[in-house]
């Protein structure tokens, strides 16, 4: 049986505007001048201000928009478009407030050669490959094979492909008939291009190419080449007591035969960056001077940038309100120039908010790790989470994740992602809560001191933490020391 019935219900909804801030919070510097100016495409109302322009915006307590202008969208009825108030829009005296001058003293301007962002322009790695194949004497047949070779080689420089699989790749999608014998022969030329050791099927290919480039005269190249044809496995495990033994080697020829491995390239593509990718520079959001003592934090002067609402749209709107006929088609033009004003306003408020929301978490962090900020000692670094700024700034911890992911600091001591300052705590003898990326730092210290004959195992790493006074268990160690990027103690060994 159907039933009607009528429910009250309280319901929290994002407005249009803090979606709109929280998308903003979360664009980098180096990508917030695309965003804007695709804003300024899409709304005409909304354009770069004039120097002249020295209203500036309103603060805002909070960022949240009239009920009446979240629900407004005009049905075109008659009630409608005789019901349009503009008077805010277009008041005496009120020329200036729809002028959004946004920069400050606090946003110093940009030097001349910083007002475009510097684009590498490079060789791609198959580029290279490409550009080298011409020089090889190849029919058509053969050359669009060659072609597909290269585009089946990875970023690494490896083609790890089954040929099976490329000789059905040609026949299908190119209609090209060839034989794994004729791939074979082209990979073998291919092989041969700069840089050594390109379109290796593995590691161990990858290095014997690069030797085999090399003097074979040379008594360390030739035993680096036995080494890595017969005692692979060997050489990768480092038990060179067995390599030494099998090859008759003295301890000066084993060493000189790793040192020649280990100048091998254990990825020949990885020398070529890919082209115009966004993430091959870092610019920063923020900037921390050490003045006498004193930390001097400024926003990076793109986040500011000067918009306004356009003078000719509100010049449109008075023309409207001093004249006498108005109809439905001029009501029509009013109302969709009183949304693209608003979209306009919503726009430059989210990006006030954005600036503002960027320097309060900056400061609470800035103030949270003042020692470092100081000193660029990781040891003096707080045990600091989200949580701990969320309360400083009274934001949400939402907004401070969506501020700490993307954004990057200058200091003095290097440019550091927000994400690098927060990390967990980790409790002392004496009962003191310490990062632990201090614990980190120490563990690596200890590390790149240790004697590479004999390196450190986790149990005697940890036995060392412990006698500094951290508590912390083997296991704790071993899971740091990964996240460090350091292999274990067997694999640090050096001859």
């Amino acid at each position: 049986m159907l039933k009607q019935t009528q429910q009250q219900k309280l319901l929290q909804k994002l407005s249009p505007q803090q979606i709109q801030l929280m998308k903003l919070l979360q664009v980098p510097t180096v990508n917030l001048e695309e965003r804007i100016k695709e804003e300024l495409e899409e709304n005409p109302a909304l354009e770069y201000g004039e120097e002249s322009n020295d209203e500036e915006f309103k603060e805002q307590e909070e960022f949240e928009t009239p009920a009446e202008e979240e629900e407004f969208e005009p049905d075109g009825s008659e009630n409608e478009y005789d019901n349009i108030d503009i008077s805010e829009y277009v008041s005496e005296g009120d020329d200036d407030v729809a002028d959004y001058k946004l920069r400050d003293d606090n946003y110093p301007d940009p030097d001349e050669s910083n007002k475009t962002i510097p684009i590498r322009v490079e060789t791609s790695f198959h580029e290279h490959l490409l550009s080298q194949l011409g020089m090889l004497e190849l029919d058509d047949h053969q050359n669009a094979i060659a072609q597909h070779i290269i585009g089946s080689i990875d970023d690494d420089g490896y083609l790890r492909r089954e040929i099976s699989s490329m000789v059905d790749d040609l026949s299908f999608s190119q209609n090209i008939d060839t034989t794994e014998d004729e791939l074979r022969e082209l990979i073998k030329k291919i092989q041969d291009f700069d840089p050594a050791g390109v379109c290796a099927t593995d590691l161990k290919e990858c290095l014997l190419l690069q030797l085999k480039r090399k003097s074979q005269d040379d008594p360390g190249v030739h035993t680096a080449y036995l080494i890595l044809e017969n005692y692979f496995d060997e050489f990768t495990k480092k038990h060179y007591e067995k390599i030494q033994k099998a090859l008759s080697l003295t301890d000066e020829a084993l060493k000189e035969s790793i040192t020649q491995i280990i100048k091998l390239t254990p990825k020949p593509g990885g020398n070529f960056a890919t082209l115009n990718k966004a993430e091959s520079y870092v610019l920063p959001d923020f900037f921390i001077l050490n003045n006498a003592g004193k930390l001097e934090l400024t926003l990076n002067s793109r986040n500011a940038p000067d918009l306004r609402i356009s003078g000719g749209y509100r010049e449109m709107l008075k023309e409207y309100d001093r004249g006498d006929k108005k109809d439905k088609r001029q009501k029509e033009a009013v109302l969709f120039i009183k949304q693209k004003i608003d979209a306009a306003k919503w726009f430059i408020d989210a990006i006030k908010q954005r600036q503002h929301t960027l320097l309060s978490t900056m400061e609470s962090i800035m103030d949270y790790q003042r020692e470092f900020f100081l000193t660029g000692d990781e040891t003096t670094m707080k045990p600091m989470i989200l949580k701990d700024i969320a309360d400083r700034t009274q934001l949400d911890i939402s907004t401070v994740s969506r501020v700490a992911n993307s954004k990057y600091v200058q200091t003095e001591f290097g440019t550091f992602k927000l994400k690098f300052f927060f990390s967990e705590s980790l409790s002392t003898d004496s009962g003191e809560e310490v990062s632990t990326r201090e614990v980190k730092k120490i563990l690596s210290d200890l590390i790149e001191a240790e004697n590479k004959r004999k390196p450190l195992s986790d149990e005697n790493l940890t036995k060392m933490l412990q006698d500094k006074g951290y508590n912390i268990a083997r296991r704790t160690v071993a899971k740091y020391r990964e996240q460090l990027n350091i292999p274990v103690a067997r694999l640090r060994k050096e001859l």
